[in-house]
């Protein structure tokens, strides 16, 4: 199967030693090279995947690999964007280029310098992955889209308050153990759950602890078809992977359903011929705290209205049934758009192939990925294995 046969993932964070998406592209694509055991002679093509719409003034940022690492300079480069899941978008085009047959061997980038411009103009850009006629003016940002979609989850269901906060200390205690974690602190219920000076009311009801980072970092991954990756050092299977697609503007679907997402997630389940709590374990996309908890009932943990019971039941702890976001997911490792999608393949690859340091959870063999972009618009699946 076509699988990822070496990756390099750098810190996330507010990276001062990198000022630009160069040069976190730079600081990555060495190291993958390097852990696959290929050299850029091998590279039949490269996707590059970053968001930017304003974040940096340089665009066309696939001509920026060739800048940082010139041995790849004349090898055909291409970049992707879709919205927050446009690291996932850079990886799926390489493995259907090498599924096309037109390369053996792909090297996937993900990348985000956000840091660079001020809190304020990076809130207003990431409104720009909304539904500009409807949403582009909603107070709060994109906080106060998703703040929007609590609200009516507790109209409908009962305050998740409580629930997001235990979504919220879950990961950033499991952001302990990541070293590319941008925080790396057990915050504690109490304090998730307790609104601060520290942790104040960022769009009502979501507090600061509900929302992901604002986040510089890079992540690179090679890509290789079934008789290159048979003889790799290591190599991480795609056993299925899906795409769905659903409205943009939120007016034209229940924002609670996330329908495109359990589309995805249905097709991918379908063609791995499992069940969700046949894996071992699961990365989503929790850019807040309200988006992992409906992903519970979208991917089948639970029934609508019922997400908390997975919380509860220590279901989604690192010693449950199905552990989620054992990296500490968007909240704890930080979320640079470009690069959130490759960072997520990466540590499931990490997982299954039992290199995961301290985050390493026992008998891990078979796993689930879900990144989204926008408000479940853009929906990606990936069911990974070692083999």
């Amino acid at each position: 199967m076509t699988s990822i046969i070496g990756w390099s993932h750098s810190q996330f964070g507010k990276l001062v030693d990198h000022p630009d998406v160069q040069s976190l592209i730079g600081s990555v694509v060495p190291g993958a090279l390097t852990h696959a055991e290929v050299s850029p002679a091998e590279i039949d093509g490269i996707f590059v995947g970053v968001y930017n719409n304003g974040f940096s003034p340089q665009g066309f940022e696939a001509g920026l690999v060739g800048m940082a690492v010139p041995e790849l300079s004349a090898v055909p480069a291409t970049r992707v964007e879709n919205a927050c899941a446009t690291g996932s978008a850079a990886l799926f085009a390489a493995i259907d280029f090498i599924e096309s047959g037109r390369g053996k061997i792909a090297l996937v980038v993900g990348a985000e310098k956000m840091t660079g411009i001020p809190s304020k103009d990076a809130g207003e850009l990431l409104l720009s992955g909304c539904y500009g006629p409807e949403e582009a003016m909603v107070q709060g940002g994109f906080a106060g889209v998703f703040a929007g979609i609590a609200s009516e989850y507790a109209a409908r269901y009962g305050d998740p308050s409580e629930t997001l906060a235990r979504i919220a200390a879950k990961n950033h205690q499991n952001g302990v153990s990541n070293p590319y974690a941008q925080i790396r602190k057990d915050l504690g219920f109490e304090f998730c759950n307790t609104v601060s000076e520290k942790n104040p009311i960022v769009a009502a009801p979501l507090r600061r602890t509900d929302c992901s980072l604002i986040s510089d970092g890079a992540v690179a991954m090679i890509v290789a078809a079934p008789d290159v990756a048979v003889s790799a050092p290591r190599r991480v299977g795609f056993r299925a992977r899906a795409h769905a697609n659903d409205f943009m503007a939120l007016s034209k679907r229940d924002p609670l359903e996330f329908a495109g997402a359990r589309r995805a997630w249905q097709a991918a389940i379908e063609q791995a011929r499992v069940s969700t709590f046949d894996l071992d374990f699961l990365e989503v996309h929790d850019c807040f705290t309200i988006a992992e908890l409906i992903e519970y009932e979208a991917l089948g943990l639970a029934e609508p209205g019922q997400g908390h019971r997975v919380l509860e039941e220590g279901i989604v702890a690192p010693d449950g049934k199905l552990p989620v976001n054992r990296s500490g997911g968007l909240k704890a490792k930080g979320h640079p758009l470009g690069a959130t999608g490759v960072s997520m393949h990466a540590i499931t690859a990490m997982q299954l192939s039992g290199n995961a340091g301290d985050m390493q959870l026992p008998n891990a063999t078979l796993g689930g990925i879900f990144n989204m972009g926008g408000t479940a618009v853009a929906n990606y699946v990936s069911i990974m294995e070692a083999w």
